[in-house]
């Protein structure tokens, strides 16, 4: 009996890891398919020196960046056990502090470029490892983007459905690639045992002053070996800490190590140029084997960004900076398990149109960078105010332990600036338009909330209304949605004046988002009795959770909160903006594209998955204005 306990504890912590394996590291897993390649594209001779360099940069950017600052530092930084920019940017409640404004702004940027990789990391997976057919037969190269995109609409089109049933597959078949990739770089490594002289970074910082302008732009292919390590941070909740670390130092980087190094002893070794030095580490026997091989692992990978963007985006809704749109619980076991039907369909379409457009693997390594590059900062710049506000640790210690981190994140940065003009532009302007629908979202939101409450009846006038005019009272439970801290909402007054009749009993329904990823069930409701068959009741959903009213007043009621679920009527507001011409030019613009926004989003019975045969809408005329305190707050 009491060896029972550990078995079953390292038994879970083993299939855990696996499970980090197949999601967590695919997009990292599958880049020695193209990073090597890509890094000497540049023109650089492939002499021993400059080969040395290159590999002494991509293993110790594997160390610094994913193994010391990702592996034990970043993943510290949990909220609740729930990882990603904006569970971090919850855990640090930038409301509190000074200067919280623009945390919160470069937090949604960080969002907006995650969504960006969103489309990249599936184009140039699942291109780069097709492309091995060219490889294997030359002459089959143009099979390869027709194949590469019917590959892709195959991957969005079986998201409708959840990935519960082909998941399971996942972790074996990643550590089956991981394997692979090991032994192939191994045999290369013991025909050539000389190459892991670049464990030694003066073998880097050699090259880096020796090649000058050429290593800068070298910089940016490097950093190609860490574009997946945002995942190890994304999918925290997913798995836990130690089995993404355990996955990564006792297989995934081992093998990524081996596989850069083969290619680069195969690189020194062949007497003839290597234009794909992956796929020709493998045996001509082995060839069509790995392709097959690749092309699953880069699926897989791909997978995984979108099951990212998914979970990403509900946090979105839940802290109030994207509009609402449907989510679809595909497993009833898992929570994580979610699809976004708007955005898979963008994705697909994006993803879609950004291969036939690059046609290469290697015009799309231009753009591969800038995004996660950029969010890597953003990253480290939080983590250090992690330490500081949260963790309290001292000015000295947090700014050395990061002081590195922001070294080489800077250096990347820079390097896939140059990048820009070949592509990176289209990254750019991409999170630009999605940082700017973002931050006008929020920014209309407040506004919104702050146009209601001029509009809303303090609840002592309002009962004292209903005791001096006598209104009538009917059968049944009346629920009006109102945002925090108001009293009678619009909605409310609105049906009074027309119907001159109320509800014997009222509940004023708030949904409070908070900043951690679930609310416990006995936190989950607050019930106010008030007076004249009145209630407040605050539902509390965390902001990896979907809202379900109908199940939180079948909850109250089982609390005592006097109401049959089954005769509820829910009364919601269902507001108009007008935009007045002599508001400012640019508030305009922004109040406009809320406005557009706002009437595209998902109506609130949908998102709260009210019985539609049980929902009154009442229609509100706003007139758009922007408070001081609101512009102020937009900067």
């Amino acid at each position: 009996m009491t060896q029972t306990a550990p078995v079953t504890g390292l038994k879970r912590l083993g299939l855990l890891s696996l499970g980090a394996l197949g999601v967590v590291y695919g997009d990292i897993g599958t880049s020695p398919i193209y990073a090597l390649r890509e890094c000497l594209s540049h023109g650089v001779t492939a002499t021993p020196d400059n080969v040395l360099g290159i590999l002494s940069l991509i293993f110790w950017t594997l160390v610094i960046l994913v193994s010391v600052e990702y592996q034990l530092f970043v993943l510290r930084a949990d909220n609740r056990g729930e990882g990603g920019i904006l569970a971090l940017l919850a855990l640090l409640r930038p409301q509190r502090h000074r200067g919280g404004a623009w945390l919160q702004k470069a937090a949604i940027l960080g969002a907006a470029l995650v969504l960006c990789d969103g489309v990249l990391t599936p184009a140039i997976s699942v291109l780069s490892a097709v492309e091995g057919l060219e490889v294997a037969a030359p002459a089959l190269e143009p099979v390869v983007l027709p194949l590469t995109v019917g590959i892709l609409l195959g991957l969005f089109r079986i998201q409708r459905g959840g990935t519960a049933r082909i998941g399971v597959w996942f972790g074996p078949i990643m550590t089956v690639w991981f394997l692979c990739i090991a032994l192939l770089g191994a045999a290369q490594v013991v025909k050539h045992p000389g190459v892991l002289a670049a464990i030694n970074p003066a073998y880097g910082a050699a090259f880096l002053l020796h090649e000058g302008w050429t290593a800068v732009h070298i910089l940016g292919s490097v950093f190609l070996v860490v574009t997946g390590a945002e995942a190890l941070y994304a999918d925290l909740g997913h798995f836990g800490r130690r089995p993404i670390q355990y996955a990564w130092f006792g297989l995934a980087f081992p093998a990524l190590a081996l596989c850069y190094f083969g290619q680069g002893a195969l690189i020194l070794n062949s007497p003839a140029p290597v234009e794909q030095p992956f796929f020709e580490l493998a045996p001509d026997w082995a060839l069509y084997p790995l392709i097959a091989l690749a092309t699953a692992a880069t699926v897989i990978a791909s997978q995984a960004v979108i099951s990212g963007a998914f979970s990403l985006t509900r946090q979105a809704i839940q802290m109030g900076v994207v509009p609402r749109v449907r989510v679809v619980q595909t497993s009833a076991e898992a929570g994580g398990q979610i699809y976004v039907p708007a955005l898979n369909t963008l994705l697909m379409l994006v993803t879609t149109v950004v291969v036939l457009k690059a046609g290469s693997s290697g015009a799309l390594a231009n753009a591969y960078g800038i995004a996660i590059s950029t969010t890597m900062i953003i990253t480290t710049v939080m983590l250090f105010l992690a330490m500081r506000w949260r963790w309290r640790l001292p000015l000295a210690a947090a700014a050395s332990t990061c002081g590195l981190f922001v070294m080489v994140d800077v250096s990347f940065f820079s390097a896939n600036l140059l990048r820009v003009p070949a592509g990176g532009w289209m990254v750019l302007a991409a999170a630009a338009l999605l940082y700017g629908m973002m931050s006008t979202w929020s920014w209309g939101r407040r506004n919104l909330i702050g146009m209601l409450t001029t509009e809303t009846m303090p609840l002592p006038v309002m009962f004292s209304r209903l005791a001096r005019e006598r209104i009538a009272r009917v059968p049944g439970t009346a629920v009006f949605l109102t945002a925090p801290r108001l009293g009678a909402p619009p909605a409310l007054q609105h049906h009074l004046r027309h119907a001159h009749a109320l509800h014997e009993r009222v509940i004023l329904l708030t949904v409070e988002n908070r900043d951690t990823p679930r609310v416990p069930p006995d936190e989950r409701l607050v019930i106010e009795p008030l007076e004249q068959g009145f209630y407040r009741l605050f539902v509390r959903y965390g902001f990896a959770e979907s809202p379900d009213l109908p199940r939180a007043l079948e909850l109250a009621a089982a609390k005592g909160l006097p109401v049959d679920p089954a005769e509820i009527t829910y009364f919601i507001g269902r507001e108009t903006l007008i935009v007045p011409p002599d508001m400012p030019w640019l508030d305009r613009l922004r109040e406009r594209l809320y406005v557009f926004m706002f009437r595209n989003a998902l109506r609130a019975t949908d998102f709260y998955h009210i019985p539609p045969r049980q929902a009154v809408e009442i229609g509100l005329w706003l007139e758009a204005a922007v408070p001081a305190r609101a512009r102020e707050a937009a900067g």
